[in-house]
């Protein structure tokens, strides 16, 4: 019978290296905190039972896992003994028991269901994930002969024939369920530091005549973050992997390198990105569409074949329809955008349902907020709203209307109005070079006065 898979996933660990008062494991990559792409990994293999290992206090760390349980490990003494802090909420599971770590936010649950498949098909009782490493001189090193692994040697303890190995330990374990409380219990704290450690597991299962197995993976999934030097590195590769997914999936990147992804940002097919965007949380974008230079995007789903930037910025709760523009400088903020309307020039439009194929001139300001709250502007399809013009909210703008340039609009409009909210235009003939004569005589007037004040 094949068992299902638990996990536990060890997130005790003190951050002192990251100097902050955040724990380590909530730091953000991508938009997301190191742990979630780790729980997002393992989710994936539909675990029966997934388990967190925090340190005493943690309550944000706590939260984090949430719908998941945490158990508390009372004293940081070391990953075997969180392994084993975990056992009671295990308690009756037999299948395989899979012991990753929070803070190692580039695995994937390829490679996990890799690891955990050879131990189920060699019957494994300890499994052990290692990489070829570039530079084998700060790991442990996995010690395999005919197909077992027959121990792990820390780097320390190397002699120099095994320091010659360039396998090594990437700390994610597999145990079988069935053996895991003997096989962690039996862990010993016999070393310079007194704490059990997890890898001690191979040589317990090894010496009571149990199979032990390594399966390699590569060296880039395994790169763990203990510090905010190590943070960026992560960061980097995770982005790199993005990158390369968005332009496998065909979406056109024109330069790579500048464009900057959240976790979950999703874009389609023919879709294409020019240099220097970023995609915060919670972004979608439709086939066809063009996101121009320098733009910042968060919080919105874009339809198919809308254009927008350069330099635009789109914040979240927005929703922007099929063929719709917006343009250099253009902020949205909470606002739909209807299909085919236009914003092409400098406006702000804020808690705003902009209607079909309407189009909102440069300098155009929805003014959402009156110092207390926020409020909205509803404009119809077809609306024109001219250049310069303050659209006072709560306020709506009837289907076919025209705001006239330069106007403040602080009543509703009637569909297919004409609103003018701005002073009558008064001219005076031959009055220009009088006004810059005494303009002239007042600036002159002005800095005679600053002189004989020095």
């Amino acid at each position: 019978m094949k068992f299902p898979v638990a996990v536990v996933v060890l997130a005790a660990g003190a951050s002192t290296r990251m100097k902050s008062a955040v724990p380590k494991v909530l730091h953000p990559i991508a938009g997301w905190p190191l742990m979630r792409h780790v729980l997002e990994s393992v989710t994936r293999l539909k675990p029966a039972r997934l388990v967190g290992v925090v340190a005493p206090g943690a309550a944000a760390v706590s939260q984090a896992f949430f719908p998941h349980p945490t158990v508390v490990q009372q004293r940081p003494l070391g990953t075997g003994d969180a392994a084993k802090a975990a056992l009671a909420a295990l308690k009756g599971h037999r299948g395989p028991i899979l012991v990753v770590y929070a803070d190692t936010p580039l695995i994937t649950t390829a490679t996990l269901r890799k690891l955990i498949e050879a131990c189920r098909r060699d019957k494994a009782a300890v499994g052990v994930l290692g990489f070829k490493a570039r530079d084998p001189s700060p790991y442990g090193r996995l010690i395999v002969r005919a197909g077992v692994l027959d121990r792990i040697v820390e780097s320390k303890d190397a002699d120099e024939a095994e320091r010659k190995i360039d396998f090594c330990n990437s700390g994610v374990m597999c145990l079988d369920g069935s053996l895991a409380a003997t096989l962690l219990g039996a862990i010993r704290n016999s070393n310079a530091k007194g704490e059990f450690y997890l890898t001690d597991a191979v040589a317990v299962a090894r010496g009571c005549g149990h199979r032990a197995i390594a399966v390699e993976g590569d060296e880039a999934e395994f790169q763990g973050v203990n510090s905010r030097v190590e943070l960026a590195m992560a960061e980097r590769a995770l982005q790199r992997r993005l990158r390369m997914a968005a332009m496998e999936a065909g979406a056109t990147l024109t330069d790579p390198e500048t464009v900057w992804f959240s976790a979950d940002t999703r874009l389609a097919a023919d879709v294409t990105v020019e240099p220097n965007v970023r995609f915060g949380l919670g972004v979608s974008v439709a086939s066809g569409t063009e996101i121009k230079a320098f733009c910042d995007i968060e919080g919105v789903r874009i339809g198919k074949h809308a254009r927008v930037g350069p330099f635009a910025r789109i914040r979240p709760v927005s929703d922007v329809a099929d063929n719709v523009h917006i343009g250099n400088f253009v902020e949205l903020k909470a606002t739909k955008m209807r299909r085919g309307a236009k914003a092409n020039h400098l406006a702000y439009l804020g808690d705003s349902d902009i209607g079909d194929a309407s189009n909102i001139g440069a300098g155009t300001i929805a003014v959402n907020y009156d110092g207390y709250g926020k409020h909205r502007t509803v404009i119809g399809a077809g609306a024109f709203i001219g250049s310069n013009s303050s659209l006072v909210a709560p306020l709506r703008v009837g289907k076919g209307a025209n705001v006239a340039a330069g106007s403040v609009i602080t009543e509703d409009v009637p569909a297919k109005a004409l609103a003018l909210g701005r002073a009558r235009q008064v001219i005076k003939k031959g009055r220009a070079d009088p006004l810059r004569a005494k303009l002239k005589t007042r600036a002159a007037e002005a800095k005679r006065q600053n002189k004989r004040q020095k």
